[in-house]
């Protein structure tokens, strides 16, 4: 089901990137969360090699380098919009600031080869509950059509809430386990 799932995001992101720069269609927010959503997906299923491998390659870290100036153009672009009072520009600053958050934590992640025994699951869990929380807001928006801000973010705020229960699941688990 994981691969099935990894399939139908890279595919619709993958599909929305051309959508946002159609004549009628163009949405420069749109495609950078494409790319957000591709980020979120690869990175994800790239954690899992990190169960065998203490080791991050060029394809990590170009994944994570490629997000980390993606979040820097959202965040330069959402100072740009708060400062000419340009509508929404807030979301670019918020996504921009949980991509950069994600990015810098990737690369402390590589940079770290003791990291706890359980953390690639813990990136992987993370990162796939966004890519899904990312399918729940484009649902939102684009099929319900619901574009005000509550409907671009309660989605992320309620999943990370959902994030960091399995993560303490999982930490828990863990803890639990060495004692025995």
């Amino acid at each position: 089901m994981g691969k099935l799932f990894s399939i139908g995001m890279i595919s619709s992101s993958l599909i929305s990137i051309p959508i946002s720069w159609m004549p009628n269609h163009e949405n420069l927010f749109l495609f950078l969360i494409g790319l957000f959503t591709i980020y979120l997906v690869l990175a994800g299923n790239k954690a899992l090699t990190f169960k065998t491998k203490t080791k991050a390659d060029w394809i990590d870290k170009t994944v994570s380098g490629c997000m980390l100036i993606f979040s820097s153009i959202m965040i330069m672009i959402g100072f740009y919009g708060v400062l000419n009072n340009i509508s929404f520009s807030v979301l670019y600053l918020f996504f921009g600031g949980f991509g950069l958050f994600l990015t810098i934590k990737d690369f402390k992640f590589y940079k770290n080869s003791k990291n706890p025994k359980n953390a690639w699951l813990i990136s992987h869990i993370g990162k796939m509950i966004g890519a899904l929380i990312a399918s729940i807001t484009a649902f939102i928006i684009a099929g319900l059509g619901i574009g005000n801000l509550i409907a671009w973010t309660l989605p992320t705020i309620l999943g990370t809430f959902y994030i960091i229960y399995w993560k303490r699941k999982i930490k828990i688990k863990t803890v639990a386990n060495k004692d025995v």
